[in-house]
């Protein structure tokens, strides 16, 4: 299990936000922490502790006022630190090279395959042949309904029809490199994971995954640990004490390198 931190970046800010908040219209968000320091500091920081594997995520929607701040601030973090980040946020077969010129290893991608309650494989054929299969992670963030989990797209405002299932991310493992999956629902509430989405991403065989959502503590990364038998990554953001949680970054560093 490892330990894959992030940077956040909305209105030109690094913050924490509570997830499902998010808004386009007037660029809103409830704030858990906004950050005095830019991201290029958090990325220095994860280069130091030789993290690998985090991501950089932009908030704002290429129509906003605030986007090409926010992606200044995602490029800064980027060349801070090459190769040893993600990136994603409205990310396109047309844009994912110059992220990974500015320094991504990655790149992160859901609304430009995922639309229209449809999974579009033209755009996913797009997306291997502009970056690569090695270069590509999908990002499958998903909220819970009666009979499981279904997932967002458009920084997690619109809701599809295409529900988390074994057969889905085996489908779509012969494109991507990983998996990101943010539980929507509890993203950035500090109250618990979800664990019936851990028990199924558990029972996943095959490419890299990296949950996110609602940790909270030790006591919450042990059980993820022993939920999905060492085999899922995982991301904390709010919790953290690097964004004014009570969450020890270097305890999480310590105990997620013991597990390894």
């Amino acid at each position: 299990m490892k330990f894959r931190p992030c940077i956040d970046i909305h209105n030109g800010k690094v913050k924490q936000i509570v997830g499902a908040s998010l808004k386009d219209a007037g660029d809103a968000a409830a704030e858990n922490f906004v950050s005095e320091k830019s991201a290029a500091d958090y990325a220095k920081l994860y280069r130091k502790y030789g993290l690998k594997g985090g991501h950089v995520i932009l908030l704002n929607g290429k129509d906003s006022s605030f986007y090409e701040e926010t992606k200044r601030q995602a490029f800064s973090a980027l060349s801070a630190y090459p190769g040893g980040l993600q990136a994603g946020g409205g990310i396109t077969a047309e844009n994912a090279a110059q992220f990974l010129e500015a320094g991504a290893s990655h790149v992160i991608v859901t609304s430009y395959v995922f639309q229209g309650g449809q999974i579009l494989e033209k755009n996913l054929q797009k997306l291997v042949k502009a970056v690569g299969k090695e270069r590509l992670v999908l990002d499958v963030s998903c909220k819970k309904r009666a009979d499981g989990y279904y997932i967002v797209t458009d920084r997690w405002q619109k809701e599809t029809d295409i529900k988390i299932s074994l057969g889905l991310l085996e489908k779509l493992s012969a494109f991507c490199d990983e998996f990101l999956v943010h539980a929507v629902d509890v993203e950035g509430k500090r109250n618990g994971m979800e664990e019936e989405l851990l028990k199924e991403l558990a029972k996943w065989q095959g490419i890299p995954i990296t949950y996110a959502g609602g940790v909270q503590n030790l006591e919450d990364l042990k059980k993820l640990k022993e939920t999905g038998d060492g085999k899922i990554d995982v991301t904390i953001g709010s919790a953290l004490s690097l964004f004014g949680g009570t969450l020890e970054f270097e305890d999480v560093v310590r105990f997620c390198r013991e597990q390894n």
